[in-house]
């Protein structure tokens, strides 16, 4: 039973594999927050086309 987690050593990384890491992280953090901010604007330019409709609608109602 010397194959459980708590027996095993943590794989030391090369300074070369630990910069390719964090540019791989860095690169996926950065698309993320790119897809992030894109659906942010696609949501508030939808709900400012939904606000200027129903404004529409209601003054023409009011009419």
């Amino acid at each position: 039973m010397s194959d459980k987690i708590a027996d095993r050593t943590p794989r030391i990384l090369t300074p070369e594999e630990r910069r390719a890491r964090d540019a791989a992280r860095r690169a996926d953090a950065e698309q993320a927050m790119r897809e992030y901010r894109e659906a942010q604007r696609a949501f508030h330019a939808n709900r400012e086309r939904l606000r200027a409709e129903r404004l529409a609608r209601e003054a023409q109602k009011a009419q």
